[in-house]
């Protein structure tokens, strides 16, 4: 019986390390980040023509720099409250 209870034990701990490495803040954190940071560098680098086209606003910029703030503002909440393991379920011994 120590085995099957030391095997649902491991699984249960494998089962909360998974459901902390695809929380959705973290993924949604992720790809605003990496979004933002690609948006970021196009706002950098936009030329002349590109502004004109905007009326003279670097919308790629201010667009990549809501993105990176709104990925860090997720990683930040995920990093404040992180995922909670669930409580363990008394055994049954029947």
């Amino acid at each position: 019986m120590s085995e099957l209870h030391n095997e649902v034990s491991e699984l249960e701990r494998e089962s909360a390390t998974a459901a902390r490495l695809f929380d959705i803040r973290r993924i949604i954190g992720g790809l605003f980040g990496v979004y933002g940071i690609i948006v970021t560098i196009a706002g950098i680098t936009a030329s002349d023509a590109d502004l004109r086209k905007a009326e003279g606003i670097n919308i790629n910029l201010w667009t990549g720099l809501g993105m990176l703030a709104l990925g860090l503002f997720f990683l930040g909440w995920l990093w404040l409250r992180p995922t909670v393991p669930p409580a363990d379920a008394p055994a049954d011994d029947a």
